[in-house]
């Protein structure tokens, strides 16, 4: 197996699945079982099973493995509800976990603020266990009229102005959502970037936003971008905060998107194709998909939280204080990991956005270590695809975001190439994107002011 030089550790979620269904397969067939978790939500189910110990013969094994199955399904499809068949000691450690005061109290806290109702997980007999529902629902590709396309980042936001599908002027401004606690901050600069793209074009008819983060009626349920911010004593301000600048702009039409989602829809528009899984590198991992009928299947896509890597000692996230979970291996935070364990000592007082400009300079000059950053996060990537594929249909993997962006993307991507031609044979090689420079730095604001119907 190809490993990351600096993370030597990385012990792939793929790897451990495969160790685990062979270990599964020469067991007696009295010690085997078959285990079945379902994720209900509004609009779908997703149901995944797989074959497991009896319980009783390694329920610390059992337990680590349908624990990260869990909360990959659960971050992927997102629910309400974790339904459990199968095995009693996966189920009763899981509701466990799940609780107040678990170890993934911070994901049944953020599920219920996303479908705002209590998360639970339940046992079910296997005829119990819903079938799989699916959605697909139309998202963006409209282009005609005057629009404002907004892409809301953790370290810079991006305007376009789009006149009938044609960028007229499009800008980048850094600045420090995830570290200011008042959200009229946040309002200014949005305001302010509305504002700016507005000057370019005659008149604005509607406003497309792509941001981090879960929106339900283009309101703001969970974002990491406000995460300094009092949620009691500014919740509603928050929620709202996207509605309010279109009404501050002339009560325009406004539609509000997960980046993720618009990251694949600017591939999916670009490549005039679907079945395009999109992951931006930046602040954090987004991701988004573009189903085989050209829309959306209404799931989170929440990537960040997914795992990645299944070693014990795996990064650990701040905001879930879970390890090993894709914020960690898809993001300037991994470009600086990897930076701090190649032995680089970063100026003090940098911003997490400078550190990484500061490595990417060095790659620009030819740095090794640099060269040795990217291919690592390429090899994370190879070994993740084939795990995003238990629950893709991919034809397209498109990567953005400014992790990807310069002579770093192309050495990643073709580290990610060797992996999976070397590793993974039999694995469907997707399509692997790296759009050109512009697209990769401002193609989400230009998609996301496609959201809105046509109303011109």
């Amino acid at each position: 197996m190809i490993r990351p030089v600096l993370d030597p550790n990385f012990y792939p979620m793929t790897r451990a699945l495969a160790d685990f269904k062979e270990r599964v397969r020469t067991a007696p067939e009295g010690d085997r079982t078959r285990v079945t978790l379902a994720v209900e939500r509004d609009g779908g189910n997703f149901v995944y099973s797989y074959d497991a110990l009896r319980d009783g013969v390694d329920d610390e094994a059992n337990f680590r493995i349908a624990e990260r199955l869990a909360k990959a399904v659960l971050w992927v499809c997102g629910g309400y509800r974790l339904l459990v068949s199968g095995s009693r000691e996966i189920y009763s450690r899981l509701s466990r976990a799940y609780s107040e005061g678990g170890e993934r109290a911070f994901d049944a806290s953020f599920m219920r603020d996303v479908y705002e109702r209590p998360f639970e997980v339940k046992y079910a007999e296997a005829d119990e266990i819903p079938p799989q529902r699916d959605v697909s629902l139309r998202v963006g590709g409209y282009m005609k009229g005057c629009r404002i396309g907004f892409d809301a980042g953790g370290s810079d936001r991006k305007v376009s102005a789009v006149i009938d599908g044609k960028a007229v002027y499009s800008e980048e401004v850094v600045w420090n959502p995830k570290t200011c606690p008042d959200p009229h901050y946040h309002y200014d600069e949005i305001l302010k970037a509305m504002r700016t793209a507005a000057s370019k074009m005659p008149r604005v008819d509607s406003i497309g936003v792509s941001s981090a983060g879960v929106y339900v009626n283009n309101r703001v349920m969970v974002a990491s971008l406000f995460l300094k911010v009092d949620r009691q004593k500014y919740g509603d301000f928050v929620k709202d905060i996207y509605l309010n600048v279109a009404k501050e702009m002339g009560n325009v039409p406004i539609e509000v998107a997960n980046d993720g989602d618009v990251t694949a829809l600017a591939g999916s528009m670009d490549l005039n194709d679907t079945r395009v899984l999109g992951i931006a590198m930046g602040t954090s991992e987004a991701a988004g998909y573009i189903n085989r009928e050209g829309g959306i299947n209404g799931w989170l896509s929440e990537l960040a939280f997914a795992p990645v890597d299944f070693a014990k000692d795996g990064a650990r996230d701040e905001w879930s204080g879970d390890r090993g979970v894709g914020c960690k291996y898809f993001s300037q935070d991994a470009v600086i990991k990897l930076a701090e364990r190649g032995g680089h000592v970063f100026s003090e007082g940098l911003t997490p956005a400078q550190k990484l400009k500061e490595i990417q300079a060095l790659m620009e000059k030819g740095d090794p270590l640099a060269a040795r950053i990217y291919e690592d996060i390429g090899i994370y990537l190879g070994h993740t695809l084939p795990f995003y594929a238990l629950f893709y249909d991919m034809a397209h993997v498109l990567l953005l975001g400014r992790v990807m962006a310069g002579k770093g993307g192309e050495v990643a991507l073709a580290a990610c190439k060797k992996v999976l031609s070397e590793d993974y044979p039999d694995f469907p090689m997707p399509d692997l994107c790296l759009p050109d420079e512009s697209s990769r730095r401002v193609g989400q604001s230009i998609a996301a002011a496609s959201l809105c119907p046509d109303r011109v």
